[in-house]
């Protein structure tokens, strides 16, 4: 059984390896986690009127200003229903990362790090590298959503909705 803090890092690892990527590509990364004192909760973007699950970083450049979600994951799962590989996040914190990208000026992207392998119940090799996507256009072509994992269910992505930005070699 992983336990809580060797999940953590393995999340902090990729976050990392996706900000140093984005860096090399001229951009400017502000971890929105970094706060001084820690109360157990993640990001937090404070709205006047609620409050939101935030991405984790916040990513400018001299061409676009964006928020990211970043996801590192061993492999993709194989949906058998579609014959497809997907990876996927919490449904709560997706439907928060959709009010950011609706309550700032600024699109929401999420990222996908995967490193390959085989996930429980999957083919082996699955697609290895970074993908991603602005939230805008998954919204429109989710996969699947399945009530199972995280604390509201999880949603899914076909990798084919997802944009391949870079092979693995290029991260790790």
């Amino acid at each position: 059984m992983t336990t809580f803090r060797a999940t953590l890092d393995y999340g902090e690892a990729g976050e990392a390896a996706i900000s140093r990527w984005l860096r090399r590509r001229g951009c400017t990364v502000l971890p929105v986690y970094e706060k001084l004192i820690d109360n157990g909760k993640g990001p937090r973007l404070y709205l006047p009127h609620s409050t939101l699950i935030a991405p984790d970083l916040f990513v400018f450049g001299s061409q676009n200003v964006l928020w990211v979600e970043s996801k590192h994951k061993t492999a993709f799962s194989w949906h058998r229903l579609t014959n497809r590989w997907v990876t996927g996040i919490d449904v709560r914190h997706y439907e928060h990362y959709l009010r950011v990208e609706s309550e700032t000026p600024w699109h929401v992207w999420l990222m996908f790090l995967h490193e390959g392998g085989q996930a429980k119940d999957s083919p082996p090799n699955s697609p290895t590298g970074l993908f991603g996507n602005a939230l805008s256009k998954l919204a429109k072509c989710e996969n699947h959503r399945h009530k199972n994992w995280g604390t509201m269910g999880m949603v899914y992505w076909a990798v084919d909705s997802l944009v391949n930005l870079a092979p693995l070699t290029e991260l790790i």
